[in-house]
């Protein structure tokens, strides 16, 4: 059974572009599937019944995984059964009739525009790391770059006289992103500073380095994130995904087309923007409330 996850998981890589932090979620569900198989004596893939899995479901509930958790592992599964029907190795799928119970869908996170601005503001641009900083936060306002997006950007995926970056999203697709005038200036000025650490080897290409010359790291960028966020004086969590959410829910308030949206966050489906119609109707609601003698 670990090597049918193994291939599994190399053709997850191999052929749908996944990116090594979904493969380790993969392997690390997947892994408690098969601990619990082995528990069983089941030791074919044939031998996995609706049952079994339910089985299997109830325990992760009995040890108190939170809902969010156990729907990815039942998502991971399903996803490996169907990997096996595909290829012949199992006559039926025995997730069918497994029920996912529907998660409420929470709201993004999103800083108003005065908090954006305090955020932007808050490095300290006289300095290499401040210059850097400001870069990052620029970029990724104006382009509604995810943060793995943002680190992975190379120097040629940079067009700065078109005011355009080529970005590679999920699953390996790439989007042209619209960088506005103070970003492509901030970026401008990160690239042409003196200070600016040489390069290693392996992070040649790469547009936004650490101090040590490394490529910067989606943690690294968490970090920068929170660090100026605090300095700003926000009240609430920054991430760097707060940027993106705010990208998008800012364009919604001054009325950008959903299907645009769509396109410059990168999303396959539409379904996936329209959260953010939520987010600006909930600030249209409470506007209301306040503003409106009848409205309680």
């Amino acid at each position: 059974m670990q090597e049918l996850v193994d291939r599994f998981l190399e053709e997850r890589r191999a052929t749908r572009g996944a990116s090594p932090h979904t493969l380790r979620a993969y392997a690390r569900d997947l892994g408690e599937l098969l601990d619990f198989l082995d528990e069983r004596g089941i030791e074919a893939p044939g031998e996995v019944t609706p049952r079994v899995l339910r089985s299997f479901l109830a325990r992760l509930h009995e040890r108190g995984l939170a809902r969010p958790s156990i729907q990815r592992t039942l998502s991971a599964v399903r996803s490996f059964f169907h990997h096996l029907l595909d290829r012949g190795l199992i006559r039926a799928h025995p997730a069918v009739g497994l029920r996912q119970a529907r998660q409420a869908r929470t709201l993004p996170g999103c800083l108003s525009t005065d908090e954006v601005e305090a955020l932007l503001a808050a490095p300290d641009a006289t300095t290499h790391a401040g210059m850097r900083d400001r870069a990052l936060f620029e970029l990724m306002y104006s382009a509604g770059t995810r943060a793995a997006e943002t680190v992975g950007l190379d120097r040629s995926d940079l067009d700065l006289r078109r005011g355009v970056a080529r970005v590679r999203g999920k699953g390996r697709k790439e989007r042209l992103a619209p960088l506005g005038e103070y970003a492509r200036d901030a970026v401008r000025d990160y690239l042409g500073d003196p200070r600016r650490p040489a390069p290693r080897a392996q992070a040649k290409r790469a547009v936004f380095l650490n101090l040590r010359g490394g490529r910067l790291t989606t943690r690294s960028l968490g970090r920068i994130v929170e660090r100026h966020a605090l300095a700003a004086g926000l009240q609430r969590h920054a991430t760097p995904h707060t940027l993106r959410h705010s990208f998008a829910t800012h364009l919604l308030d001054r009325g950008a087309d959903l299907r645009a949206v769509q396109e410059l966050l990168g999303h396959a489906n539409l379904v996936t923007t329209q959260i953010y119609t939520h987010v600006s109707i909930e600030r249209l609601r409470k506007i209301y409330e306040q503003a409106h003698p009848r409205a309680t």
